[in-house]
């Protein structure tokens, strides 16, 4: 078979086995610290196991883009990111008290499982928490130097560094933006609801999951300025065409991405997602899908959304009637609009752009794998 333009099951292969060396180094590390911190290590391998490895290939075609040979050292820097991604979803899966994530326990229930096998004294539930915010917070520091072990150059690791900071600022916006949404939905008016909900999707998604990404392989690359949360510029002061090009695409590529997600999270197969369809809507996630449905709502629909988003008892029979105003607001018929304008828009800043033709490939094909997948 042919590979795809993007090379996503080399990529995945490359990651995996970067993955796989630098957390066998550090199990090691932490097995001679004592035996039961293996247990950390077992629930990281585990959860890293899974996963699209969508991050990673957009740094490694960012990369590409800027010109960067292939190679080892860029598999490993970009490896990284599936450690400060899977850091946001232990952390992610605290907040939103979530049974699962990728198929199996989420890290927390799988720790409160661990204390009450033990018959341990105390809170399972408090302690599964505590063990996986400490799992979390040791992903994201491992981030760090597993982008310095990679093998590039130094000079290259504090290009990416550089990306790195403002990207994990903007991941932490978009993060506490969502939980202020999910707390004042009540309160807010639903118009202002959608465009709150773009907001979040662009910081916690877009830029952290597609731009960034982009932005870190290229600087790793050399050449394009890192720039903070605003627009970066060259180091004559103008603006890099690369950064530009890559911005252009990834913003509305990264949204038409999290706008799917907010679908499967609703109207998903929970075997392909890995996650139960009613998760999304038992924690009141205000995504852009919901938000659309609660502004065009009659009074009937009104107190469908209004009973059902957010509550912890949610059957599976609420959420079905949940998707019957989801469907017949428009909303996913809109959302679907969205994802497809999103892309085309994506798609017009490859053209003409100053990256490589590989690349331009390569990301064209992207788009369509990461806005029209099934899980």
């Amino acid at each position: 078979m042919t590979p795809s333009p993007a090379d996503l099951d080399r990529i995945r292969a490359e990651v995996a086995g970067a993955l796989g060396s630098f957390i066998g180094r550090k199990r090691g590390d932490l097995a001679r610290i004592a035996p039961d911190l293996l247990a950390c290590t077992d629930a990281i391998t585990d959860l890293l196991a899974g996963g699209k490895r969508l991050r990673p290939a957009f740094c490694y075609w960012g990369w590409r883009a800027r010109g960067g040979p292939d190679g080892t050292p860029i598999f490993a820097a970009a490896a990284a990111l599936e450690l400060l991604h899977a850091s946001a979803l232990v952390h992610d899966d605290v907040m939103d008290a979530s049974e699962t994530r990728r198929g199996q326990p989420s890290v927390h229930r799988r720790f409160a499982a661990m204390h009450r096998q033990a018959d341990w004294s105390g809170s399972a539930d408090r302690f599964g928490a505590g063990a996986a915010i400490l799992v979390g917070d040791l992903l994201l520091a491992w981030t760090d130097e597993l982008i310095r072990r990679s093998g590039l150059p130094a000079d290259a690791v504090e290009r990416g560094l550089a990306v790195l900071d403002p990207m994990r600022t903007e991941v932490f916006a978009g993060q506490y933006l969502d939980l202020v949404a999910q707390a004042s939905a009540a309160s807010r008016d639903p118009a202002a609801q959608v465009q709150e909900a773009l907001r979040v999707v662009t910081y916690k998604s877009a830029k952290y999951t597609v731009e960034r990404p982009l932005h870190l392989g290229a600087a790793l690359a050399g050449g394009i300025a890192a720039g903070g949360i605003t627009a970066g510029r060259t180091a004559a002061g103008g603006e890099d065409p690369v950064r530009t090009a890559l911005s252009g695409y990834g913003i509305p590529v990264g949204v038409a991405f999290q706008l799917r997600d907010d679908i499967l999270g609703v109207f998903g197969d929970p075997a392909r997602t890995g996650k139960p369809v009613t998760d999304d809507l038992r924690e009141g996630k205000r995504t852009v899908l919901l938000a659309l449905a609660a502004e065009r709502a009659d009074s009937v629909q009104e107190r469908v959304l209004t009973g059902s988003v957010g509550n912890p008892d949610l059957t599976e029979a609420d959420a079905g009637r949940v998707r019957e105003v989801i469907s017949r607001t428009g909303a996913l018929a809109e959302c679907e609009q969205m994802i497809e304008a999103n892309v085309k828009q994506g798609l017009a800043a490859l053209e003409g752009a100053p990256i490589t033709p590989e690349a331009g490939r390569a990301l064209a094909d992207l788009a369509v794998a990461a806005t029209s997948r099934l899980h």
